[in-house]
């Protein structure tokens, strides 16, 4: 894994190739190469293409900020008094100030700035040509990645984000918003395209290259962005792509997914890679942001995200799941290396998510599973974004909006949760298992009640904690305006205008 991250984590580099790095580990930076040098060799390239990772160590990018917008959903509360936070939650009209949401959008527009240095400059340098296929692979991956979370997040039919390619590296002006989030949504789908065309499949990576970007991932999320497109026969056929690819199958204990030793099963397709090596670790914060406030006095544990009632009253009777996700109040669980009993004495809700607890339960687990500095709470454990399940549910779901039947699909999720298998599986039970199986996880639950229509019957219900009192009041979602989510304010304030915020908000 460090090795692996030593690829990642890049030199930083002078202004007019790439912007500095904030955070580096086990390496120092070579000289400060200019455009007039730099892009000449394959070490260049190599250099390039593992800056585009670089933002991935952000504690907002895949670590507290983008888990604020999932937050929304009824899954889960803030849990603890945080008045930036309730703004999100409430969908209220000082969101597009908070600050934990500020870098969202910049962060992603650095990354697809790194990715369009690579396209445009790796293609002229002279170098091994399966490397350089492979480079431009990840390039126009994390492009596309990029455009697809800004997209899904921030563009509708009345305005999609701003397009910027390899094509505007030179126009310094800013660039106003797409006309239509299908604009965006065209690009995605062939940088997408053209990724799955020149990267590898995983399987064929040393070690040192795991958490580069490879092929079934490019495909696992074309067929994610043909759900938001409602292009049900394109996800149907993506999602074959990676079933069929015979790379990639589920686990047979659901636990066993949450796991250090699983981080690269074959259910993996796509994570937020994370160490806890160095002086602050390095990557995803959010395991570490889900723990108890003060970690029973033992870790900084920051006591945000915590389940709801209802999603803990979701689960059926013998559903292995529940227990795994969530801890609830006499609990027993593994705890720097003790044996301890669930109790919390500030969470809202009064439960804790349990997924990403194993970097937590060693004996002495400072340094080698947890980061050594709990203002930026990394493991070695990596969360997954886009894992193979989810794949099984894409397929589900697309096959049944075109009618056909998705048992098999869904029984796979059921069996391996301990559930029975069933016939004639529709879509509330499509919605039931994607709930189940995601529960705090990045497949986005207030995302899948926006694209289903349900948000604004389901959040004008109360949230509930573990005693049965309202912790959380209904709250009032508007599809029309509340379908994506405002652009940062300092967005539209440095682009002097020239980018306008999301009608209603």
């Amino acid at each position: 894994m460090k090795k692996a991250l030593n690829n990642i984590v890049l030199y930083c580099m002078a202004a007019g190739v790439l912007a500095s790095c904030d955070k580096k580990l086990d390496i120092e930076p070579e000289g400060s190469p200019t455009t007039g040098y730099f892009w000449k060799t394959s070490a260049d390239a190599i250099y390039g293409a593992n800056a585009m990772y670089d933002q991935f160590d952000g504690e907002e990018f895949y670590g507290r900020g983008f888990m604020w917008y999932i937050n929304a959903s009824d899954d889960m509360v803030t849990g603890r008094s945080n008045a930036k936070a309730d703004n999100v939650k409430n969908f209220n009209s000082a969101t597009p100030g908070v600050s934990y949401l500020t870098d969202q959008w910049k962060m992603r527009y650095i990354v697809i700035k790194r990715a369009n240095d690579v396209i445009l400059h790796v293609p002229g340098i002279d170098m091994d040509g399966t490397l350089k296929n492979r480079i431009l692979g990840e390039a126009y991956f994390l492009r596309g990645l990029m455009y697809f979370q800004l997209s899904y997040n921030y563009g509708n039919e009345n305005a999609g984000v701003p397009i910027v390619t390899e094509a505007d590296l030179s126009n310094t002006a800013a660039v106003a918003r797409a006309a239509s989030v299908s604009e965006n949504y065209a690009l995605v789908e062939s940088d997408l395209k053209t990724a799955a065309s020149l990267l590898p499949y995983f399987d064929t990576y040393k070690a040192e290259d795991y958490g580069h970007a490879h092929k079934t991932a490019a495909w696992a999320y074309l067929s994610k962005m043909y759900l938001y497109t409602k292009s049900w026969p394109n996800a149907e056929k993506y999602a074959d792509s990676v079933i069929k690819s015979g790379k990639h199958a589920l686990l047979t204990n659901f636990a066993n997914v949450f796991t250090i030793a699983n981080n690269w099963s074959k259910e993996y397709i796509w994570s937020a890679l994370s160490t806890p090596k160095g002086t602050g670790g390095w990557g995803s914060i959010l395991p570490g942001v889900m723990l108890e406030n003060k970690g029973w006095g033992k870790y900084n544990g920051w006591g945000y995200y915590t389940p709801t009632k209802e999603l803990y009253d979701a689960f059926e009777t013998g559903d292995q799941r529940r227990e795994v996700t969530i801890l609830k109040p006499n609990d027993h669980f593994q705890y720097f290396g003790k044996d301890t009993i669930y109790g919390s004495s500030n969470s809202l809700s009064g439960y804790q998510f349990r997924k990403y607890m194993e970097p937590f339960s060693y004996a002495e687990p400072v340094s080698k599973y947890i980061s050594p500095n709990g203002d930026h709470p990394t493991t070695a454990l990596n969360p997954p974004l886009l894992r193979y399940a989810e794949v099984l549910l894409i397929k589900a779901e697309a096959e049944l909006m075109q009618g056909k039947n998705a048992d098999a699909e869904i029984n796979a999720i059921r069996n391996r949760a301990g559930l029975a298998s069933i016939t004639g599986a529709n879509m509330a039970e499509l919605k039931k298992q994607r709930r189940c199986e995601f529960a705090g996880e990045w497949a986005d639950r207030h995302r899948d009640l926006v694209r289903w229509g349900d948000a604004q019957t389901v959040y004008a219900q109360p949230l509930h904690g573990y005693n049965g009192t309202v912790i959380w009041p209904a709250r009032t979602f508007n599809p029309a305006v509340h379908n994506v989510w405002p652009v940062p304010s300092t967005e539209i304030s440095n682009s002097g205008g020239v980018i306008k915020q999301s009608t209603g908000w």
